[in-house]
């Protein structure tokens, strides 16, 4: 999917919703964890409800790895599941990767080309060349780690070198260098906050993954005022908020209520900042 139709399905929608699809099966419904292929079937359930009021899913791979085959083959087969019932959905593999250059080659062909998502989340600290196989697929986007939600942010993203650079500036500095704003997105964590006006001196055009709204504690209206650009420039990340609102036989009606209450608020949001 490229910049246009993203953006394009943004103010369709009315939304810069993504719902992360983080699927533990301890926290699933016991009527859908003690029945058959649990994990594919609660997937779909909350994807059903929740598509109307979103323009992206984050699968997170490690729900799914730590279940071996049978987590792999449920990834994939959600995968293609919205690809072919919801195929205006931008999807977010956030597998975190970032190696050397065959083994980068490698985890871009299985994500691009046997997965076939949109993106993938990357971590850049092994430097250009752990991030550049990635890059040069038609359509498809690099989100690179750059200052994240979690506490442990402040132990390495906000050294600062003899410039009083911090570290994630130089990350999107550097990087930007390696691909345009058409094919690198940025993880910036909504707790942040108006760390967001820094982002956009350095990286003014590009889309931002925004984690951390909702049970993480961030603010959707600062994530606005301070990241929000002329076509949106956002992704914001819903997980838990959305997908365990509900630990009962209602859980994906829940789940399409709290999915549509935060499009509700995006909507008001694009038009008070867009127009």
């Amino acid at each position: 999917m490229n910049r246009q139709t993203l953006v394009e399905n943004i103010r369709r929608k009315k939304s810069f919703l993504c719902v992360g699809l983080d699927t533990d099966p301890l926290k699933i419904p016991a009527h859908i964890a003690n029945g058959p292929d649990p994990i594919f079937n609660f997937n779909r359930a909350i994807i059903d409800a929740t598509a109307p009021y979103c323009v992206a899913y984050k699968p997170n791979l490690a729900f799914y790895e730590s279940f071996g085959a049978a987590g792999w083959d449920a990834l994939e087969r959600t995968i293609a599941y919205i690809k072919t019932n919801y195929p205006d959905q931008f999807i977010i593999a956030d597998a975190k990767r970032g190696d050397i250059g065959n083994t980068s080659k490698l985890y871009a062909r299985s994500f691009f080309e046997h997965l076939d998502v949109d993106a993938i989340t990357v971590a850049p600290y092994m430097g250009e060349d752990s991030v550049t196989p990635f890059l040069g697929y038609p359509e498809k986007w690099v989100i690179l780690l750059a200052l994240t939600s979690n506490k442990g942010s402040h132990d390495f993203q906000f050294i600062r070198d003899e410039q009083g650079t911090p570290l994630f500036e130089t990350v999107i500095r550097k990087s930007s260098q390696w691909a345009g704003d058409d094919e690198m997105m940025y993880v910036v964590g909504a707790t942040q906050g108006s760390m967001f006006a820094d982002i956009r001196r350095v990286a003014p055009r590009s889309f931002l993954l925004v984690p951390g709204v909702g049970a993480q504690g961030g603010s959707l209206e600062e994530v606005v005022k301070y990241g929000m650009i002329s076509d949106c420039g956002l992704l914001v990340n819903s997980s838990r908020g959305i997908i365990y609102a509900s630990n009962g036989e209602d859980f994906a009606t829940r789940a399409g209520e709290e999915a549509s209450k935060l499009r509700d608020q995006m909507a008001a949001l694009l038009d008070s900042h867009l127009g």
